[in-house]
C-alpha cells in the first residue's frame, strides 16, 4: 500500500507495539544486521510493518530519519541476504522523514531465519523461537491437529464406552439414536471419529470435548483444565489443586460450578435475611473459560489452561499467545482452534464471534468491578477478573483502562463515551464531572481514547471513541 501521513498517524495512536507493528527512532541510522533481524522476526510473527523515524514511547512523534537514502539498493541487499521480498517506502510526513518496511508472512510450515537463528520479538527485544514454538510451526503442513487420532482402532462397544454419547445428544438437542451403529454414523459425519478397516479411530476433537475421561487418552490428559484456589492473595499457600477429568463439553456446566462455588462471597443483608453472593459474576466466568478453552494452543502440551483464584482477583490463563492485540478483544475475533470454536457455538457453550468479551467487559461494568485486565506473556494469554473496589481506591492504570473499555463497549453497541457515561460507569455524582474528565483526559494521552467529534467546543457534548473508532 502507499501510506500517506493521515496513514502514519493512525498507526501511531496504537497504544502498545503488537506482532505486526515496530517503531524505531533510528534518526540517522539502524543498523543494517538490525534491521534484517526485524525483518525475519516480523516475518515469523505473521508478517507486519517496520517504521523507522518514529519514536516508540506514546505518545509518539515523528523525528524523522535520514537512513537507507537509496531505497532499491537496501530492497536488493535485504532479498539477497535474506531470499524474500520486503516492500520499503519512504513518507515525508510534515515532522520528518519515515521509512516504512512492510515485511510478507513466513510461507506456512516454514520459518524465516538470520545467520541459522529463527527469531522471534519478545517485548523490545528479539529472541531465537522455543523449540516448542519452531516444532508448531514446522507441523502446520500436517493434518489439522483436531483431526488426528487420538486413540486408533477401537472397537464400537469401547469408542461408545469412551466417548459421552448421550450428553451429545442431549447438548445438541437431538433424539438419543436407537442403535450403536447409527451414534457412531452421527459422530463420524461431525469428525469426532473415523471410520478405519481395522476399527474406529477416536479424533482429538471427540475426545477433547466428549471424553467420560480424558486419562484414557495419554497425549490429552495435559490438556484438562486445572483450577487453583490460594490463601491470601498470592500464591505463597495453595488451599485445592484440582485437576479437570471429562472432555470440555460434557465437564463444561461442571466446571463452572465448581470454580463458581470456590469464589470468595460478600454477606448481603436483604429485608430480615442473609445471603451470600459470589463476588464474581458466573456468566463472566463462564465467558471467560470457555474462551480459554477454545483459544489455546493445542499443541503445546507443557501448557495447560489454568484458573488461579485468589481472595482479591480470579485469574484465567491459556497455552498460547493471542492472535490479535488484547486491547482490541472487545471488537476484533480470530480463532486459533475454529473446528473447537464451531462446535462448542452449537453446543451453545460459548458465544457468537467475538461477543463473550463485550459481555465480559459489560458485566464488570455492572457489578461495579474493576475492569477486567487482559494480559499477553510469552507463551500465555491471560484475562484477570478483580473483585469489587471502591473507585477512590483504583489508581490511575485502573481508572483509564476502565474508560478505554467503556469506550470500547459503548462504540461496538452503535453508542459514542461521554463524560455522563463514564460517571455513570464509575457510579459518581454529577459534582465529579472534573474527575471524569481528568480520566478521559489520560486515556487521551495514553493513545487509548480520541475525541469523536473535535468541531463541538463544548465539553458537555463532546463524544470520546477508542483509537481505532
Amino acid at each position: 500500500m502507499t501510506y500517506t501521513a493521515d496513514e502514519l498517524n493512525r498507526l501511531m495512536a496504537a497504544p502498545n507495539e503488537h506482532e505486526r507493528l515496530e517503531f524505531k527512532e533510528a534518526r540517522q541510522q539502524l543498523h543494517i544486521e538490525d534491521l534484517f533481524r526485524y525483518c525475519v522476526a516480523l516475518g515469523n510473527e505473521g508478517g507486519g510493518t517496520l517504521l523507522l523515524g518514529i519514536t516508540d514511547k506514546v505518545p509518539r512523534q515523528v523525528v524523522g530519519t535520514s537512513a537507507y537514502g537509496n531505497l532499491d539498493k537496501i530492497k536488493s541487499q535485504i532479498f539477497n541476504k535474506l531470499h524474500f521480498r520486503v516492500e520499503v517506502e519512504a513518507v515525508l510526513h510534515p515532522d520528518g522523514r519515515v521509512l516504512v518496511f512492510t515485511v510478507p508472512p513466513r510461507p506456512a510450515g516454514t520459518a524465516f531465519s538470520y545467520e541459522g537463528a529463527y527469531l522471534m520479538r519478545v517485548g523490545e527485544s528479539l529472541f531465537p523461537m522455543t523449540e516448542d514454538r519452531l516444532r508448531r510451526i514446522f507441523e502446520e503442513g500436517k493434518p489439522d491437529f483436531l483431526l488426528r487420532p487420538a486413540l486408533t482402532n477401537v472397537s464400537e462397544e469401547d469408542a461408545v464406552r469412551l466417548l459421552d454419547s448421550q450428553s451429545f445428544f442431549e447438548l445438541m438437542q437431538l433424539p438419543y439414536p436407537a442403535t450403536r451403529e447409527a451414534v457412531l454414523q452421527r459422530f463420524e459425519r461431525e469428525k469426532l471419529v473415523m471410520r478405519h478397516s481395522t476399527g474406529w479411530h477416536i479424533s482429538n476433537l471427540g475426545a477433547l470435548l466428549f471424553a467420560k475421561d480424558l486419562r484414557e487418552f495419554d497425549l490429552l490428559q495435559r490438556k484438562a483444565p486445572r483450577v487453583i484456589v490460594y490463601q491470601g492473595t498470592d500464591k505463597l499457600e495453595t488451599l485445592r489443586d484440582t485437576v479437570g477429568l471429562k472432555g470440555y463439553a460434557v465437564g463444561f456446566q461442571g466446571l463452572i460450578e465448581y470454580v463458581h462455588s470456590q469464589l470468595p462471597a460478600n454477606e448481603v443483608i436483604g429485608q430480615a435475611l442473609r445471603t451470600n453472593t459470589r463476588m464474581y459474576p458466573e456468566m463472566a466466568i463462564r465467558e471467560l473459560v470457555a474462551n480459554a478453552l477454545v483459544h489455546q494452543e493445542l499443541e503445546d502440551f507443557g501448557l495447560f489452561v489454568m484458573i488461579e483464584i485468589y481472595s482479591d482477583r480470579i485469574e484465567i490463563s491459556n497455552p498460547g499467545t493471542p492472535l490479535i492485540p488484547t486491547d482490541r478483544f472487545v471488537d476484533l475475533y480470530k480463532s486459533r482452534n475454529e473446528r473447537l470454536t464451531d462446535m462448542m457455538r452449537r453446543l451453545r457453550i460459548c458465544e457468537e464471534k467475538s461477543s463473550g468479551i463485550d459481555k465480559v467487559v459489560g458485566l464488570a461494568e455492572a457489578w461495579q468491578l474493576p475492569a477486567p485486565d487482559f494480559r499477553e506473556t510469552e507463551h500465555h494469554t491471560s484475562v484477570v477478573l478483580f473483585s469489587h473496589k471502591p473507585f477512590e481506591a483504583m489508581d490511575k492504570k485502573e481508572r483509564v483502562r476502565a474508560c478505554y473499555q467503556h469506550a470500547c463497549l459503548r462504540y461496538v453497541s452503535n453508542q459514542k463515551m461521554t463524560n455522563q457515561s463514564l460517571r455513570e460507569r464509575f457510579k459518581l455524582p454529577a459534582s465529579k464531572t472534573e474527575t471524569s474528565s481528568r480520566i478521559i483526559a489520560d486515556a487521551i494521552e495514553s493513545g487509548l481514547v480520541k475525541v469523536d467529534n473535535p468541531e463541538n467546543q463544548s465539553k458537555k457534548y463532546v463524544r470520546y471513541v477508542p483509537y481505532w473508532g
